[in-house]
């Protein structure tokens, strides 16, 4: 079994390497979800495009 002081320094090079490579974090504000919007039927009964696209 290792001493004590030993386990010790173990540790504290383990957490200083954890350190180094950990990536810093930022929480982004984010704004509250609103309401659920609700689609239209007149969207849905409106023409619709058709695009071609050739190759």
């Amino acid at each position: 079994m290792l001493p004590p002081f030993i386990i010790e320094q173990i540790r504290k090079r383990e957490e200083e390497e954890r350190k180094r490579y950990e990536q810093p974090q930022l929480d982004l504000p984010l704004a509250p979800p609103g309401p659920a919007k609700r689609r239209d039927e007149s969207d849905e009964t409106g023409q619709r495009g058709v695009i071609i696209v050739e190759l």
